[in-house]
């Protein structure tokens, strides 16, 4: 080692990562200051989450200042450049450091989940989820927390410079990459978290804005995240290439070799940034009363105010004229000055936000109420969604409006016709795309960690079975939970939320190049995906008329097959190169598919789609004309066909999915046998083209051709294609694998379909078991890779002739009774045909235009509200109340001004007997 030397002599990374530190943690301390004043003085209420962030600020200032000391000793040099005697202290801050980080995040994320507890005790789904963050974030980091103290055995030898070949260490830089998953994936939980509440909350424009960029600010934490994860992955390259060379080093050897000062400083600079960032932007909610106390115009909007100022028009209600008048004039007739202003209104009841001095405000009322000076005193009225009784079982929209316009719900997936079901299914086939082009990245990914990894055949076969393992588990555990409470939507969102933290969790995975952990990613994507199918696939199927559901689903499947098109081409020629630099690309990936995942999951909370109960679904099974309560004997018990069909349905599933993923596994290794000169991606990709495209030939098929029997047609080809791989080579052999994949292409939806039909309330719980009969893709690609071993390729095809033989059996026993045959061929719901085109024809005859549905979307973004010249839509009112004494005229929003002006006279003059009769309006239907 050198003498010591003045810093300018050597590149130094020091100075910047002292004077980073050194301003974020003074920021940090401002920003705690502050919200401090706000609390104790402003507000004159603190909570545990104020003692939280206390203590978050003090392991902060512990963290940094253990970076900036660090500084002083050679952090931020080249290990070469640093002198002997100060190689001690500046790893033993590194070591202070490394155990106060994760104290310090945790403290802070507990800190603002404890703040959003107090957001509302009303919104069980909310706090449930805030709970269970809560959780992972303490019990994760407390275990990154031990795994830090002891990252050395014993613990001096963390700081020991050279560490003594006697002690066992664990790279530090390994140790936090390994952290990144659930840092992100908790900064994403807490950061859209509060987003459903605050977006759907009614205040004027600009108050909802500042909210939610008030709780938006901790997007910047994980982007902090990440670039601190950039500058750990330039550590960590040097350690993939030992890994593939075959001659990884210990932890112990690397701390003794590597350059760890020069590369970590930068990486300890961003993870004191991450710290106080985090801190500064938990403190900003919490600041609001003390800006609105000293800086009002930063967060009242008072173009909303009433008195001097007016009123701004975009954030009135309005009305037409004939209805604004009529209203006034029914309400100086009927109403004495005192009395309510409509039979269901009650006296006015305090306005929460007007509390007296003694009593303090709740969390939400220091959030949204503005300066109390700029509003006049209202009276609270009650309408029919405020009064109106719920129950748990009742499904929102099913109401009046006001006593004379029935809002109604929105259809259910089981009344749609063919127009009204493009929208829903062309948003739910965007998800086939997503999982079919996430299963060919998997595919690419457990190519290229074989090759770096150094791993065997069979762990390769272990890691494709681990992913179809999490099919099996997924839909059987957590996924019918969310799908029988939440319904289809909520499944969606869920999947893709855990398909977002399996996609992270492959970073350590790929950091550690370990097996297990590698299982544990791949069976959490699995299980992800198996949610977003669980549900996808029966809406397709149900979302429309059912004679089509056949139709509807292959050409979905159909989007589904092109997306395994592209990603393998892709990965394998744009992306991924088998070396070690690659892998840490794939990372990138993963990470921007988990980003990508999750903010298509908050999409979709906005997205309006329609959702069927069991009692609908079991409503439109009763509608078809087919004998589900049929049962055969056997034995001494009676079983309905309806049954022995799903268990067939299942069986079949599971034996299709088996074979054609040991088509796919064994693809490269029978094409090398049979014709080698074939590059195996190009020919691979012929073979998925030829699959995509059979499945958009069956949809056609299917408009004509019952399903049944195009299934067994499918089924048989299948079976005589691969048995005659057996026997062929060369060209022909490589044709036999396109032939095959072509009569693969439409099986999982034929069977899905037919699968799930005139289950009626049960046809959520078959879903479950077809979705968990994908397990089989675990189960017959080790037999046929065994059978590989022992002989060769060709031979290993009798499996998936096996296989599909005895998948064979569902469609065949669809046709061997009249029973099984009239409850899977696909039957007209006329009844519901019928109310369709009569209610289309009285539309078009009263000129009335349907809401476009993106409208619908937009107004559930929008943070204000829009001018609009005429009523809002049915779907709109539902959740709207009017103002007093402006209620329409009954019928006054859909018929003529001389019939609208007929049905007033005759409301006036029997108001009075009606509101003397009853306490409530009956509804009008």
């Amino acid at each position: 080692m050198n003498s010591p030397v003045s810093r300018d002599d050597y590149p130094s990374r020091g100075p910047a990562v002292r004077g980073t530190s050194a301003a974020t943690l003074a920021l940090c301390s401002v920003f705690v200051i502050l919200r401090l004043m706000s609390r104790f003085f402003v507000v004159k209420k603190t909570g545990w989450d104020d003692y939280t962030m206390i203590a978050a600020w003090m392991l902060a200032f512990g963290a940094s200042f253990s970076i900036i000391f660090g500084t002083t000793k050679g952090l931020g040099r080249h290990q070469d450049h640093i002198p002997n005697d100060w190689l001690e202290p500046m790893q033993q801050s590194a070591y202070a450091f490394s155990v106060l980080y994760n104290p310090a995040l945790m403290a802070t994320k507990t800190s603002i989940l404890i703040f959003y507890l107090n957001l509302s005790e009303t919104q069980k789904i909310f706090r449930w989820a805030t709970i269970s963050t809560l959780v992972v974030v303490n019990a994760g980091g407390l275990a990154l927390t031990i795994l830090n103290i002891v990252q050395c055995r014993p613990v001096s030898a963390a700081w020991a410079s050279p560490v003594p070949a006697t002690a066992h260490c664990t790279n530090i830089v390994t140790i936090y990459l390994s952290s990144a998953p659930l840092n992100i994936i908790t900064d994403l939980a807490i950061l859209f978290l509060p987003m459903p509440i605050l977006t759907s909350m009614r205040l004027p424009k600009k108050q909802k804005i500042i909210l939610v960029i008030t709780f938006g600010f901790g997007i910047f934490v994980a982007i902090v995240d990440v670039v601190r994860i950039a500058y750990l992955q330039d550590a960590q390259r040097a350690t993939l290439v030992a890994a593939q060379a075959d001659h990884a080093e210990s932890g112990t050897s690397q701390r003794n070799t590597s350059d760890f000062s020069w590369y970590a400083s930068l990486s300890f600079m961003w993870s004191t940034v991450e710290i106080n960032l985090g801190i500064m932007c938990g403190c900003v909610p919490a600041m609001k009363p003390l800006v609105r106390r000293f800086l009002p115009s930063w967060v009242i909007d008072h173009t909303t105010s009433r008195g001097n100022s007016g009123t701004r028009d975009s954030d009135k209600a309005q009305f037409r004229p004939d209805i604004v008048e009529g209203s006034r004039r029914r309400s100086d007739q009927e109403t004495p000055p005192d009395s309510p202003m409509t039979p269901m209104s009650k006296p006015p009841a305090p306005v929460p936000a007007l509390r007296g001095n003694d009593e303090p405000l709740g969390m939400m009322d220091l959030l949204t109420a503005q300066d109390m000076n700029d509003f006049p005193r209202m009276n609270r009225t009650s309408t029919a969604v405020t009064m109106a009784p719920t129950t748990r079982s009742t499904r929102r929209g099913s109401m009046t409006f006001f006593d004379f316009v029935d809002t109604g719900q929105k259809k259910n997936i089981t009344l749609r016709s063919n127009r009204e079901s493009i929208y829903p299914v062309l948003m739910v086939t965007i998800l086939f795309f997503i999982w079919g082009f996430a299963y060919g990245f998997l595919d690419v990914l457990n190519s290229r960690f074989q090759k770096i990894a150094n791993m065997s055949d069979w762990q390769t076969v272990g890691q494709h079975s681990a992913y179809y393992v999490g099919y099996l588990v997924g839909p059987l555990t957590f996924g019918r939970i969310v799908f029988q409470v939440w319904g289809f939507k909520v499944c969606y969102m869920v999947g893709l939320v855990v398909y977002a933290c399996g996609a992270l969790v492959f970073w350590p995975s790929a950091v550690l190049t370990n097996f297990p952990a590698f299982l544990v990613s791949n069976f959490i994507v699995g299980a992800g995906l198996s949610t977003l199918e669980l549900a996808a696939n029966p809406f397709i199927a149900l979302c429309g008329p059912p004679e089509y559901a056949e139709v509807r689903l292959n050409l979905s499947q159909g989007v589904q097959a092109i997306g395994t098109i592209v990603s393998p081409l892709l990965a394998k020629k744009v992306l991924f190169p088998a070396n070690a630099s690659s892998l840490i690309d794939v990372q990138w990936t993963y990470l921007g598919i988990s980003f990508f995942s999750i903010a298509l999951a908050v999409l979709y909370f906005y997205v309006p789609l329609p959702e069927a109960t069991n009692e609908e679904l079991e409503t439109a099974s009763r509608r078809m004309p087919v004998p589900r309560d049929t049962a055969i004997k056997i034995g001494p018990w009676p079983i309905r066909v309806i049954w022995i069909s799903l268990g067939f349905a299942v069986f079949s599933q599971f034996c299709y999915v088996g074979g054609q993923e040991s088509t796919s596994s064994s693809y490269a290794e029978y094409l090398a046998l049979v014709k080698p000169s074939l590059n195996y991606v190009n020919h691979q990709a012929v073979g998925h083209t030829a699959f995509a495209v059979s499945r958009f030939l069956a949809a056609f098929i299917d408009i004509w051709v019952k399903p049944r029997f195009s299934l067994l047609f499918f089924y048989l080809g299948a079976v005589v294609f691969c048995a005659a791989a057996m026997h062929t080579t060369g060209s022909a052999g490589a044709a036999m694998l396109v032939m095959i994949m072509f009569f693969e292409g439409p099986l999982f939806p034929q069977i899905f379909a037919q699968g799930i039909r005139g289950m009626g309330k049960h046809t959520k719980d078959a879903s479950v078991l077809i979705t968990a009969a994908i397990g089989g893709g675990a189960v017959f690609p080790p037999m046929m890779f065994a059978a590989l071993k022992i002989h060769n390729a060709r031979y290993a095809f009798c499996v998936i002739v096996a296989v599909y033989a005895a998948g064979a059996l569902f469609p065949i026993w669809l046709s061997l009774l009249p029973v099984t045959r009239q409850l899977s061929d696909p039957h007209r719901d006329e009844q519901t045909r019928r109310e369709s085109e009569a209610e289309e024809e009285r539309r078009e005859s009263m000129g009335q235009m349907k809401p476009r549905t993106w409208s619908k979307v937009t107004d559930k973004l929008s943070f204000g509200n829009r001018e609009k010249d005429q009523m809002p839509s049915v779907e709109r009112r539902e959740r709207c109340s009017w103002p007093e004494g402006l209620a329409p005229i009954p019928g006054s929003l859909d018929i003529t001004p001389e019939r609208r002006h007929s049905q007033a006279l005759s409301i006036q003059s029997s108001s009075s007997s009606s509101s003397s009769s009853s306490d409530s309006p009956t509804p009008a239907r």
